[in-house]
């Protein structure tokens, strides 16, 4: 396992493991926002000792964590240069028209810092909660809306399943490079639009296998009378413990504590 990616639930019996879904996805939420909000080192500190705990707790490997970062790399860059360039302060070099400021430096770093927690912290909430679990917790946190007429339940039944496909889409597209790799096609060296050109022979079958996948689902769930029923039950109901309770507490702490500090 290289990546730890956005879908992939591995069952284990952590701390992390055992708090309800609706705790989880609230944290998670918090600490998206939260580096965002903040506006002191210690503030951006406290987040990255919050979630460096969370890692801890759910006992994610270190590498495939690492590894999920790559996928965010080429964003990560865009977005490091862009501020890097764009952001008037104190200049440090000038070259030609474009001067970097020390601003700038610090405003891309900033970035890259934000993007990388938000995909850490958004790996780690489905390492440790499993599609249904996510499901669930999102049906029970929007069922209020249901009485407006939102479709709660239609919404829960497409992120179980988008889910449950991004793990299949990685490793299909993995597969494909492979595959290709061993019929001679360089896909890591080049010019930047070479590569672009080299992965055609990958997008093009993975996009077809995904329409097919589509479409046998689809007929699948219509052979076997899929409705989403408004009085469906559940085997399992979602009840907060004290775990839940403390867990909740100390992101809330942590959250208040972090954009307070100026």
């Amino acid at each position: 396992m290289n990546l730890l990616l956005p879908g992939m639930y591995f069952a284990s019996d952590t701390a992390l493991h055992r708090l309800d879904p609706r705790v989880k996805m609230g944290a998670a939420l918090v600490l998206m926002a939260l580096p965002f909000a903040a506006r002191h080192p210690l503030g951006h500190l406290l987040v990255v000792g919050l979630v460096g705990a969370a890692v801890i707790l759910s006992r994610a490997p270190w590498r495939a964590l690492l590894g999920t970062l790559r996928t965010v790399f080429w964003l990560g860059l865009f977005m490091f240069f862009f501020y890097f360039f764009t952001t008037p302060g104190r200049p440090l070099i000038t070259l030609g028209r474009v001067t970097i400021t020390l601003e700038g430096l610090l405003a891309g770093g900033l970035q890259v810092y934000r993007l990388c927690l938000l995909a850490v912290v958004a790996a780690l909430l489905t390492y440790t909660t499993s599609p249904l679990q996510l499901t669930h917790g999102l049906e029970a946190m929007l069922s209020p809306l249901a009485r407006l007429g939102f479709p709660v339940r239609e919404l829960g039944m497409v992120l179980t399943i988008a889910l449950r496909f991004v793990p299949t889409f990685f490793e299909e597209m993995e597969t494909l490079t492979r595959a290709q790799k061993a019929r001679g096609v360089d896909l890591d060296s080049g010019a930047p639009w070479q590569r672009i050109r080299n992965t055609v022979p990958i997008l093009v079958p993975l996009f077809l296998s995904a329409i097919r996948r589509a479409e046998e689902l689809a007929v699948a769930m219509d052979a076997r009378g899929f409705r989403s029923h408004p009085n469906r039950t559940r085997l399992y109901r979602l009840t907060l413990s004290r775990a839940d309770g403390i867990a909740a507490l100390i992101v809330l702490a942590c959250s208040v504590a972090g954009m307070v500090i100026r």
